[in-house]
């Protein structure tokens, strides 16, 4: 967490995760966590995986997010085929994977394989990954193909006031030719189960990311500053910044309670009847989030937004991330109240 935490700063400058970073989270075994056994993977299930983006992104919340989009990644890989996994696939169990479920790309099938053209935006970790599963329509149906960095070409055009350390740049296949084993039909969207475990990938790091940001406010008020204009010695003394952390605590610490539930639900098994409700679950999570670190935006005051601040790159991360589609609220609302109108 250290060397995360270390270059964090460089990770958001450079626009992708710092090699001491990677390196750390590959020694760590994180690329690993969602490769089978067989191959040298852990195949952790949903509370491990959330614990640990949540641990991570505690410290760089960029980082995280490449791993829990690796772990995605490798998990539709490893679903869609099965023991036809390639071996140079599963030849190096920590080898960082990426891609994106979108069907952007188009298949023509031939004597010698699948050529594969397309554009898919947002492809998170895509600078460093070696493999990348991506969408596409295959005779006009949804499916992926596995194809290897070194096939693609990246185009460098993520540039967000957030998040911006997961270089999710656009990757671009011009008629690539792939084997024909590796373009299979796509297991999204999957059981609950799996729905759930893919949401979590997004709220782990936002959680961990809120809790980083608590960090930063507790060492204030560990320290000797003081509430500005008042005659306060500490900000401890005041009842108001007391109250204000305590709420700040209190939001983040229902935001774990609820990514923990969640994946515990995932892990457990749930009918399709409760997704809904588990949506619904993750999208407030998010919500309370947002509110714990506006909360502690009031307690630092302005000096919080200081480029060399902590908590104004934790802010921002979470104001991104907690904005995926996996989270929207008013998509959750809308269709939890149609649940529970139709029952």
């Amino acid at each position: 967490m250290k060397i995360l935490a270390a270059h964090a700063q460089e990770t958001e400058q450079q626009g992708r995760p710092a090699a001491e970073s990677l390196e750390a989270v590959r020694q760590a075994g994180d690329f690993a966590l969602r490769m089978p056994v067989q191959y040298g993977g852990t195949w952790a299930d949903a509370v491990t995986m959330s614990r640990r983006l949540a641990g991570l992104a505690r410290a760089c919340p960029a980082t995280s997010w490449n791993v829990g989009t690796s772990a995605v990644a490798k998990t539709l890989a490893v679903t869609g085929l099965g023991d036809a996994l390639p071996g140079a696939f599963t030849a190096d169990p920590h080898a960082q994977a990426c891609g994106s479920g979108l069907p952007a790309g188009r298949a023509e099938r031939g004597a010698d394989g699948v050529r594969v053209s397309g554009t898919w935006p947002n492809v998170s970790g895509c600078e460093d990954a070696t493999w990348a599963s991506l969408g596409l329509m295959d005779d006009g149906k949804p499916a992926l193909a596995l194809i290897p960095l070194t096939d693609l070409r990246i185009e460098r055009t993520w540039d967000m006031a957030g998040m911006q350390g997961t270089g999710s740049h656009s990757v671009v296949a011009e008629g690539v030719l792939v084997p024909a084993d590796r373009v299979y039909a796509s297991p999204m969207p999957g059981s609950l189960s799996d729905r759930v475990f893919f949401g979590l990938t997004v709220l782990a790091p936002v959680v961990g990311a809120t809790r980083g940001a608590l960090d930063v406010i507790e060492g204030m008020f560990a320290s000797d500053r003081k509430p500005f204009m008042t005659g306060y010695a500490r900000m401890a003394e005041s009842p108001g910044a007391r109250q204000w952390l305590a709420e700040a605590a209190r939001l983040t610490n229902r935001a774990e309670a609820a990514l923990l539930a969640l994946a515990t639900a995932a892990d457990s098994g749930v009918a399709e009847a409760e997704g809904p409700r588990l949506s619904s679950e993750m999208a407030e999570a998010a919500r309370d989030c947002r509110a714990a670190v506006e909360l502690m935006l009031d307690l630092h005051g302005a000096g919080g937004f200081a480029k060399s601040n902590d908590l104004q790159r934790f802010w921002r991360d979470v104001a991104v991330a907690g904005r995926h589609p996996f989270l929207n609220p008013y998509l959750a609302s809308e269709r939890f109240g149609q649940a529970l109108t139709l029952r």
